[in-house]
Protein backbone atom coordinates (compact mmCIF):
# COMPACT_ATOMS: atom_id res chain seq x y z
CA UNK A 1 0.00 0.00 0.00
CA UNK A 2 1.09 3.34 -1.57
CA UNK A 3 1.12 6.18 1.01
CA UNK A 4 -0.06 9.64 0.00
CA UNK A 5 2.66 12.36 -0.44
CA UNK A 6 2.06 15.22 1.82
CA UNK A 7 0.42 18.20 0.15
CA UNK A 8 2.26 21.74 0.24
CA UNK A 9 -0.35 24.39 1.65
CA UNK A 10 0.39 26.62 -1.31
CA UNK A 11 0.69 26.49 -5.20
CA UNK A 12 2.33 29.55 -5.41
CA UNK A 13 5.00 31.69 -3.11
CA UNK A 14 7.42 34.31 -3.42
CA UNK A 15 9.93 33.48 -0.83
CA UNK A 16 11.79 36.54 1.20
CA UNK A 17 15.42 35.59 1.71
CA UNK A 18 17.84 38.39 2.86
CA UNK A 19 20.96 39.75 1.78
CA UNK A 20 22.47 38.93 5.52
CA UNK A 21 20.82 34.81 5.06
CA UNK A 22 23.47 34.42 2.35
CA UNK A 23 26.85 35.53 3.91
CA UNK A 24 26.23 32.78 6.44
CA UNK A 25 29.26 32.53 9.05
CA UNK A 26 30.83 35.47 7.38
CA UNK A 27 30.71 39.20 8.35
CA UNK A 28 29.63 40.48 4.47
CA UNK A 29 29.44 38.72 0.71
CA UNK A 30 28.49 35.74 -0.02
CA UNK A 31 29.59 32.24 1.79
CA UNK A 32 29.01 29.55 -1.17
CA UNK A 33 27.93 26.51 1.02
CA UNK A 34 24.90 28.93 2.07
CA UNK A 35 24.04 29.57 -1.27
CA UNK A 36 24.57 26.36 -2.35
CA UNK A 37 22.18 24.81 0.53
CA UNK A 38 19.48 27.62 -0.02
CA UNK A 39 19.15 26.39 -3.91
CA UNK A 40 19.07 23.24 -2.88
CA UNK A 41 15.89 24.07 -0.36
CA UNK A 42 14.28 25.89 -3.88
CA UNK A 43 14.71 22.88 -5.86
CA UNK A 44 13.07 20.77 -3.27
CA UNK A 45 10.15 23.21 -3.06
CA UNK A 46 10.01 23.00 -6.93
CA UNK A 47 10.03 19.89 -6.39
CA UNK A 48 6.57 19.54 -4.27
CA UNK A 49 4.91 21.39 -7.35
CA UNK A 50 5.11 24.58 -5.86
CA UNK A 51 5.63 27.52 -8.08
CA UNK A 52 8.71 29.58 -6.68
CA UNK A 53 9.40 33.41 -6.97
CA UNK A 54 12.23 34.51 -4.69
CA UNK A 55 12.84 37.73 -3.71
CA UNK A 56 16.46 38.68 -2.88
CA UNK A 57 17.39 41.39 -0.02
CA UNK A 58 21.04 43.10 -0.42
CA UNK A 59 22.30 43.93 2.87
CA UNK A 60 25.11 41.37 2.91
CA UNK A 61 26.72 44.47 0.74
CA UNK A 62 25.33 47.01 0.78
CA UNK A 63 21.95 48.34 2.42
CA UNK A 64 20.50 51.85 1.78
CA UNK A 65 20.03 52.80 5.35
CA UNK A 66 23.49 52.43 6.06
CA UNK A 67 24.38 54.72 3.07
CA UNK A 68 21.97 57.07 4.10
CA UNK A 69 24.10 56.67 7.84
CA UNK A 70 27.54 57.44 6.05
CA UNK A 71 25.97 60.61 4.45
CA UNK A 72 24.89 59.44 1.31
CA UNK A 73 21.47 60.72 0.07
CA UNK A 74 18.94 58.36 0.96
CA UNK A 75 17.80 57.85 -2.82
CA UNK A 76 21.37 56.99 -3.95
CA UNK A 77 21.83 54.69 -0.83
CA UNK A 78 19.03 52.38 -1.98
CA UNK A 79 20.15 52.55 -5.58
CA UNK A 80 22.91 51.20 -4.59
CA UNK A 81 20.91 48.93 -2.35
CA UNK A 82 19.27 47.40 -4.88
CA UNK A 83 22.44 46.39 -7.17
CA UNK A 84 23.48 44.32 -4.62
CA UNK A 85 20.52 42.16 -5.21
CA UNK A 86 21.22 41.93 -8.44
CA UNK A 87 24.56 40.73 -7.26
CA UNK A 88 22.95 38.05 -4.86
CA UNK A 89 20.45 37.08 -7.73
CA UNK A 90 22.62 36.11 -10.00
CA UNK A 91 24.62 34.25 -7.59
CA UNK A 92 21.73 32.35 -6.35
CA UNK A 93 20.49 31.66 -10.51
CA UNK A 94 24.01 29.66 -11.25
CA UNK A 95 23.49 27.72 -7.74
CA UNK A 96 19.89 27.08 -9.33
CA UNK A 97 21.19 25.87 -12.55
CA UNK A 98 24.72 24.13 -11.29
CA UNK A 99 21.71 21.57 -9.81
CA UNK A 100 20.03 21.10 -12.29
CA UNK A 101 16.88 23.51 -11.21
CA UNK A 102 15.62 25.68 -14.13
CA UNK A 103 16.35 29.53 -12.95
CA UNK A 104 15.79 32.95 -14.19
CA UNK A 105 16.70 37.02 -12.79
CA UNK A 106 14.46 39.33 -13.51
CA UNK A 107 15.38 42.90 -12.22
CA UNK A 108 13.01 45.79 -11.64
CA UNK A 109 15.87 47.76 -12.37
CA UNK A 110 16.60 46.92 -16.10
CA UNK A 111 19.91 45.81 -16.97
CA UNK A 112 19.69 43.55 -20.20
CA UNK A 113 22.80 42.61 -20.44
CA UNK A 114 23.35 40.61 -16.91
CA UNK A 115 18.97 39.49 -16.68
CA UNK A 116 15.69 39.66 -18.07
CA UNK A 117 13.76 43.34 -17.08
CA UNK A 118 11.05 42.19 -14.74
CA UNK A 119 7.39 42.26 -16.09
CA UNK A 120 4.56 40.27 -14.85
CA UNK A 121 4.07 38.78 -17.63
CA UNK A 122 7.35 37.35 -18.52
CA UNK A 123 7.90 36.10 -14.31
CA UNK A 124 3.97 34.40 -15.06
CA UNK A 125 5.64 32.71 -17.73
CA UNK A 126 9.11 31.30 -16.19
CA UNK A 127 6.35 30.07 -12.99
CA UNK A 128 4.44 28.16 -15.66
CA UNK A 129 7.51 26.52 -16.79
CA UNK A 130 8.13 25.67 -13.67
CA UNK A 131 11.33 27.65 -13.45
CA UNK A 132 12.55 29.28 -9.82
CA UNK A 133 12.69 32.99 -10.71
CA UNK A 134 14.97 35.62 -8.55
CA UNK A 135 13.46 38.83 -8.56
CA UNK A 136 15.98 41.69 -7.69
CA UNK A 137 16.10 45.26 -7.77
CA UNK A 138 13.38 45.22 -4.78
CA UNK A 139 10.37 47.53 -6.13
CA UNK A 140 12.73 49.46 -8.48
CA UNK A 141 12.23 52.40 -6.35
CA UNK A 142 14.16 53.98 -3.17
CA UNK A 143 12.39 54.60 0.02
CA UNK A 144 10.97 51.27 -0.44
CA UNK A 145 12.72 47.72 1.82
CA UNK A 146 12.75 44.41 -0.09
CA UNK A 147 10.12 42.89 1.93
CA UNK A 148 7.70 45.53 0.86
CA UNK A 149 9.05 44.01 -2.90
CA UNK A 150 8.33 40.87 -1.96
CA UNK A 151 4.26 41.93 -0.85
CA UNK A 152 4.36 43.68 -4.17
CA UNK A 153 5.59 40.57 -5.98
CA UNK A 154 3.38 38.45 -4.36
CA UNK A 155 0.11 40.74 -5.11
CA UNK A 156 1.21 41.26 -8.59
CA UNK A 157 1.90 37.39 -9.08
CA UNK A 158 -1.39 36.17 -7.37
CA UNK A 159 0.88 34.25 -4.73
CA UNK A 160 -0.63 32.22 -2.20
CA UNK A 161 1.81 33.83 0.40
CA UNK A 162 4.90 35.31 1.24
CA UNK A 163 7.13 33.24 2.94
CA UNK A 164 9.69 35.11 4.87
CA UNK A 165 12.84 32.83 5.55
CA UNK A 166 14.44 34.46 8.98
CA UNK A 167 16.98 33.63 11.57
CA UNK A 168 14.29 32.67 14.07
CA UNK A 169 11.45 30.14 13.97
CA UNK A 170 8.57 32.63 13.70
CA UNK A 171 7.75 36.33 15.28
CA UNK A 172 8.45 37.53 19.16
CA UNK A 173 6.92 39.85 21.00
CA UNK A 174 10.39 40.99 20.88
CA UNK A 175 13.98 39.93 19.42
CA UNK A 176 14.79 36.72 21.17
CA UNK A 177 18.53 36.90 20.88
CA UNK A 178 18.15 40.22 23.38
CA UNK A 179 15.34 39.32 25.90
CA UNK A 180 15.16 35.95 27.14
CA UNK A 181 11.41 36.80 27.68
CA UNK A 182 10.14 37.18 25.00
CA UNK A 183 7.00 34.99 23.17
CA UNK A 184 6.39 33.43 20.06
CA UNK A 185 3.23 33.57 18.04
CA UNK A 186 2.16 30.94 16.36
CA UNK A 187 -0.89 33.21 14.70
CA UNK A 188 -1.26 36.44 14.15
CA UNK A 189 -3.82 38.81 12.08
CA UNK A 190 -1.99 41.52 9.69
CA UNK A 191 -3.72 43.67 11.96
CA UNK A 192 -2.17 42.47 15.36
CA UNK A 193 1.31 42.50 13.33
CA UNK A 194 0.56 46.29 12.42
CA UNK A 195 -0.72 46.85 15.86
CA UNK A 196 2.03 45.18 18.02
CA UNK A 197 5.20 47.14 15.71
CA UNK A 198 6.25 43.56 15.13
CA UNK A 199 9.58 44.58 13.19
CA UNK A 200 10.36 41.35 11.38
CA UNK A 201 8.52 42.95 8.31
CA UNK A 202 7.94 46.24 8.07
CA UNK A 203 4.12 47.94 8.47
CA UNK A 204 4.37 48.83 3.86
CA UNK A 205 4.85 45.10 3.78
CA UNK A 206 2.56 43.84 6.15
CA UNK A 207 -0.38 46.17 4.74
CA UNK A 208 0.27 45.54 1.79
CA UNK A 209 -0.39 42.20 2.47
CA UNK A 210 -3.01 42.52 4.45
CA UNK A 211 -4.70 44.59 1.88
CA UNK A 212 -4.67 41.93 -0.61
CA UNK A 213 -5.46 38.86 1.83
CA UNK A 214 -2.21 37.45 1.53
CA UNK A 215 -0.56 35.36 4.55
CA UNK A 216 2.83 35.86 5.51
CA UNK A 217 4.96 32.48 6.83
CA UNK A 218 7.38 33.38 9.37
CA UNK A 219 10.39 30.65 9.84
CA UNK A 220 13.89 30.32 10.29
CA UNK A 221 15.99 29.29 7.25
CA UNK A 222 19.11 27.95 9.05
CA UNK A 223 18.21 24.40 9.05
CA UNK A 224 18.49 22.14 5.81
CA UNK A 225 14.89 21.41 4.73
CA UNK A 226 13.70 24.41 5.81
CA UNK A 227 12.03 25.86 3.10
CA UNK A 228 9.65 22.79 1.75
CA UNK A 229 8.93 21.57 5.50
CA UNK A 230 7.86 25.39 6.00
CA UNK A 231 5.74 24.79 2.80
CA UNK A 232 4.50 21.30 3.88
CA UNK A 233 3.33 23.10 7.34
CA UNK A 234 6.06 21.36 9.57
CA UNK A 235 8.27 22.71 11.77
CA UNK A 236 7.66 25.69 13.95
CA UNK A 237 6.73 29.19 11.92
CA UNK A 238 4.64 32.33 12.98
CA UNK A 239 1.61 32.29 10.54
CA UNK A 240 0.22 36.15 9.94
CA UNK A 241 -3.22 35.53 8.26
CA UNK A 242 -6.05 37.43 6.74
Amino acid sequence: MTTKSPKPLFNRVVVKLSGEALMGPDTHGLHAPTVQRMAGDLKAAAELGVQVAVVVGGGNFFRGLQGADKGIERARADSIGMLATVMNALAMEGALEKIGQPARVLSAVAMPSLCQPYSRQAALAHLVKRRVIILAGGTGNPFFTTDTGAALRAAELSCDAVMKATHVDGIYSADPKKDPAATRFERLSHDEAIARKLQVMDTAAFALARDNGIPIVVFSVDEPGAIPSALLGKGRATYVMP
